[in-house]
């Protein structure tokens, strides 16, 4: 072999070496790269129910009723879908419009808050109440969408335009209005409402049934016969009953009535002074009261 042939060899060998060694360093920065990290467990689909149970812009104490309350399962129970028209009657501090206006906001549906009674004689906690959840619920269209606000008390008007709404909801609220002689009101004004066919869904503090019902529920307890009678009176069918809400539990011979339980945690008399000497502790175990879960028709 001549010089030059030699020389030339030579340089060949040099650059396939060279050449092996750069494709030996790509093989081992291939090796030596971070492998990407698993993707996150995806949440409930936006737009179901489970999502708005689930939202961020509920509070904590809010979803900590939750294991109380079974929303998800006690609205499925009524047969809440997203294209409905929905009125909640006194929602209170929002506790299920929370839920209800972004799940139908989403789902194209509609939703009627009927609030507490406004006007001269309206009582101001009330009425603050009322403000809050309304200010609350315009300040995030985008979330809630457009809500209708009524009102629901003894001389109120229709909560709905009658005869348009899917599902009326009761929730917690008939021993109050026995007390100020407006239930049977409550369940005339939720007939008129719905559509025939319509549901009316009721979770309401259960007594006992060998119990005297009190006419007042004075202490917020009612015979689920009597709602059941309440609804018959009205012109509602009874459909089905559930046990989602029941807690054996609650002895229901509290010394403040249902409110001695959470969430209202009474520790003397509504309107007294709370006493730091009360022991809660085994109404702290109970949890929430034991509820009817009642789901009644309008006929066709």
């Amino acid at each position: 072999m001549s010089e030059r042939s030699t020389r030339r060899a030579v340089l060949a060998g040099a650059c396939m070496a060279a050449f092996a060694g750069l494709a030996a360093c790509g093989k081992k920065e291939e090796k030596a790269a971070t492998p990407e990290a698993p993707a996150a467990p995806a949440g409930p689909p936006e737009g179901s129910l489970e999502w708005a149970v689930a939202g961020a812009w509920r509070s904590a104490p809010d979803k900590a009723r939750d294991v109380w309350r079974h929303p998800v399962e006690t609205l499925r129970f009524f047969g809440l879908q997203p294209k409905m028209t929905v009125v909640d009657f006194w929602p209170g501090s929002g506790w299920y419009a929370e839920i209800l206006a972004p799940y139908l906001n989403k789902g194209g549906g509609t939703l009627y808050l009927a609030g507490f009674a406004e006007g001269p004689a309206a009582d101001p906690a009330q009425l603050a109440i009322n403000n809050a959840l309304k200010a609350r619920l315009e300040a995030d269209k985008k979330l809630y969408g457009t809500v209708q606000f009524s009102a629901f008390g003894a001389g109120t008007g229709p909560v709905a335009p009658a005869g348009t709404a899917d599902l009326v909801l009761f929730m917690r609220y008939i021993q109050s209005w026995m007390a100020s002689g407006i239930a049977e009101k409550a369940f005339a004004d939720a007939y008129a409402a719905l559509r025939p066919g319509g549901i009316l869904g009721v979770e309401q503090h259960r007594l006992q049934p060998d119990e005297d019902q009190d006419p007042a529920a004075a202490n917020g307890y009612v015979q689920e016969a009597f709602v059941k009678q309440l609804a018959a009176e009205a012109g509602f069918v009874f459909v089905e009953a559930s046990e989602i809400n029941a807690n054996p539990a609650d002895t229901k011979d509290h010394p403040f009535g249902v409110e001695t339980l959470a969430p209202r945690r009474l520790t003397a008399p509504m309107g007294e002074p709370a006493n730091p000497e009360f022991d809660r502790t085994k109404y702290d175990a109970i949890g929430e009261s034991d509820r009817m879960t009642l789901k009644f028709r309008k006929p066709e």
